[in-house]
């Protein structure tokens, strides 16, 4: 996890925001992490994450199984082209392919989130780390034009379908 957080860090414009009980966040996200592209260093008022850890079973997200010990989950937006990739089903079909969402290092739909572009993968090892390195990178960089089309006195532009096609 801490492999993840710190390769996140390091790309240009990154926030990575992991809440404590020093901070004000819930107790509920302590622990977990945040990706936001913010060039400012401050989180965006309008928008999401592009990616998160999760470390801890959620109200209505308790399908991954994360509350036993050194389980934890990398989600990621890669929009509804790259899941379909991923995943080989549409994101805006429910009750795709039957997936053992508590399996670890398989690249699959978020349990929660998949219908709008989101995968996840449990305790990413040595199948999957790599990808998830790569797919975060392409959520940052499309985070950052995102963020550059809403700050474009030009006026906003058509709607990005998340990363594209060939990383």
């Amino acid at each position: 996890m801490e492999r993840i957080i710190q390769h996140v860090r390091e790309f240009h414009g990154a926030l990575v925001v992991v809440p404590g009980p020093d901070g004000d966040a819930p107790p509920l996200a302590w622990g977990d992490a945040f990706f936001y592209h913010a060039p400012d260093g401050r989180v965006p008022s309008n928008a999401q994450p592009y990616g998160t850890i999760t470390t801890k079973n959620l109200p209505g997200d308790t399908a991954s199984d994360l509350d036993p010990p050194d389980r934890w989950r990398v989600n990621i937006h890669v929009g509804r082209t790259r899941f379909r990739e991923l995943t080989g089903e549409d994101p805006r079909t429910p009750g795709g392919r039957h997936h053992d969402l508590a399996a670890a290092d398989l690249v699959m739909p978020h349990p929660v989130y998949g219908a709008y572009g989101w995968v996840c993968v449990v305790t990413p090892g040595d199948r999957t780390t790599d990808t998830v390195l790569r797919l975060l990178r392409a959520a940052h960089d499309d985070a950052g034009r995102r963020s550059a089309r809403r700050h474009d006195p030009a006026g906003p532009r058509p709607r990005d379908d998340g990363p594209a096609r060939g990383r």
